[in-house]
């Protein structure tokens, strides 16, 4: 029977290490859930695991698309589930890590199935004010209308639109998962203390920047202009103001550094909201402990 476990936690927390002995333990494959990581280039401001850091276990997701090209959690469903029927022909176990909490949703528990953006109908929503707007959706969808802030413009009128095209209640649509792969998944989340998470993010930055970060994004922004600063990637957005003297340099490393903290607090709070995810405390408990404790629980 194939094994499927989820590795998430908030960045710096120390997935990328754990993962790695457990894959070889597991014999897994690992597949990156992280939206950051699927750009080509952006390698150190990602923290991308290197070739020698996979120690021969296979990653998948890495490296997919121009950091031009728009990529949603939608590609990301389809792309994961294709690998996955793959790897259940093989019998082979499969770590998905990362923190992305979307893109792993919507493999371990699906995605709705909306219906696509209708160009006509979104023009003529454009030309109502937010609170017309908000009015229609309190006439369609009540339960919705609850639930979407009214300035939150853009996700009010996408609700709107998916009641119009549908005659269904957006609030009840959007919570209709659909799974596409068989494999089941123990969540794990990692966490540390908060203080000491933070230290280790502030330290990592400085690694970065040591290993060229600023280089790197020299050298990504020359090829692709202002279209990098469209994807807000923590690290490459805040060197970007740096370059066109918005900010000095070291106004630009405590921005990052700032920005890389705010995220993974973000990012706590997204898988603490999970009640399915089984937590370990790096700070209270060794690797090898948790090692253990998941192999038991997977019955391998």
């Amino acid at each position: 029977m194939v094994k499927g476990l989820v590795i998430a936690g908030p960045t710096g927390v120390g997935k990328t290490d754990l993962s790695i002995k457990l894959a070889k333990l597991m014999n897994a494959d690992i597949i990156s859930a992280d939206s950051a990581q699927i750009y080509k280039g952006m390698d150190i401001g990602t923290a991308k695991i290197t070739q020698d850091e996979m120690q021969g276990v296979n990653h998948y997701m890495l490296d997919i698309v121009e950091p031009i090209k728009k990529y949603n959690v939608g590609d990301y469903q389809i792309a994961v589930d294709n690998i996955l029927k793959e790897k259940e022909k093989e019998s082979k176990n499969i770590i998905l890590t990362g923190g992305t909490g979307l893109y792993i949703s919507s493999i371990t528990e699906g995605l709705s199935v909306l219906p696509p953006a209708d160009v006509k109908l979104r023009e003529e929503l454009l030309k109502l004010s937010k609170e017309e707007l908000y009015e229609n959706l309190l006439k369609l969808d009540p339960q919705a209308a609850q639930e979407i802030h009214i300035n939150n413009r853009r996700r009010v009128e996408r609700a709107v639109e998916v009641c119009m095209l549908t005659g269904d209640k957006f609030s009840t649509l959007s919570k209709k998962n659909i799974k596409n792969n068989n494999y089941n998944f123990l969540k794990v989340a990692l966490e540390r203390d908060r203080e000491y998470l933070y230290e280790r993010i502030n330290l990592r930055v400085d690694i970065m920047l040591e290993k060229g970060l600023e280089n790197e994004v020299k050298t990504l922004y020359e090829k692709y202009g202002e279209n990098l600063r469209k994807i807000n990637i923590i690290g490459y957005t805040e060197l970007i103001e740096y370059f066109n003297k918005q900010v000095t340099y070291e106004e630009a490393v405590e921005n990052i550094k700032r920005n890389s903290r705010r995220y993974a607090k973000r990012q706590f709070t997204w898988f603490k909201n999970d009640s399915s995810y089984r937590w370990f405390d790096l700070d209270k408990l060794s690797e090898k402990e948790i090692i253990e404790e998941i192999i038991s629980e997977l019955k391998l």
